[in-house]
């Protein structure tokens, strides 16, 4: 398990890099980074390794640390989500998490309706009855949005359930009206009780009420 300072020093820089105070084209060091954040050495270059992995920062002997520029990074990882959400690339990323969502979710709707195992569907049905409760939505909407991403069978949707779990958290603030409770209720049951077509209308209705707003 990584150290807090580790997390500290890689929220600093990448949301520098994110935010263009560190700006694309730009060059520093460890050393820089070191005085920067006051942390270790070893801390920071750990960090600069992952931001490395995401496509941030390139490294080099010669020429110490690059900033890359956002064509590069890897947008679709939670760590980068998270940093243009508290950015001013925020109504870009939000734009862009719904366009993901019109296409990703109804298609992990429908899969989910026909893919789920018997686990699966009992859970939903337990998030049916869970979603009717007051407040029911706002507990159990992040995992709904999850359990079907994970129960479509596709690997590649799985994978992006951390991303989605962000768009629907960014959402979280936002009362929901009772047509939004009865939209979540029915594609859990839809779900569960293998009716893809639904599943999918269901699913693409929720997004583009979200969109609306």
């Amino acid at each position: 398990m990584r150290s807090p300072a580790f997390q500290r020093v890689l929220d600093d820089v990448g949301s520098a890099v994110v935010d263009g105070r560190l700006p694309a084209g730009s060059r520093t060091s460890v050393e820089a980074l070191v005085d920067r954040t006051l942390a270790s050495r070893s801390v920071v270059r750990e960090a600069t390794r992952v931001l490395a992995s995401l496509g941030l920062l390139t490294a080099s002997p010669r020429v110490g640390l690059v900033v890359r520029p956002a064509a590069q990074w890897n947008l679709l990882d939670p760590q980068v989500v998270r940093w243009r959400l508290s950015g001013p690339d925020r109504e870009t990323q939000t734009r862009e998490l719904r366009e993901l969502r019109q296409v990703l979710e109804p298609a992990a709707a429908q899969a989910a309706a026909r893919n789920a195992d018997d686990a699966t569907r009992t859970r939903l049905r337990g998030l049916a009855r869970e979603l009717r409760a007051p407040g029911g939505l706002a507990r159990a909407d992040a995992e709904l949005h999850d359990l079907l991403l994970r129960a479509s069978g596709n690997a590649t949707f799985a994978a992006l359930g951390a991303v989605v779990g962000l768009a629907v958290a960014d959402r979280a603030g936002v009362r929901p009206a009772a047509h939004d409770v009865r939209l979540h209720t029915a594609l859990a049951g839809a779900v569960a009780d293998g009716e893809a077509a639904a599943a999918g209308d269901l699913a693409r209705e929720i997004v583009a009420r979200t969109s609306a707003r």
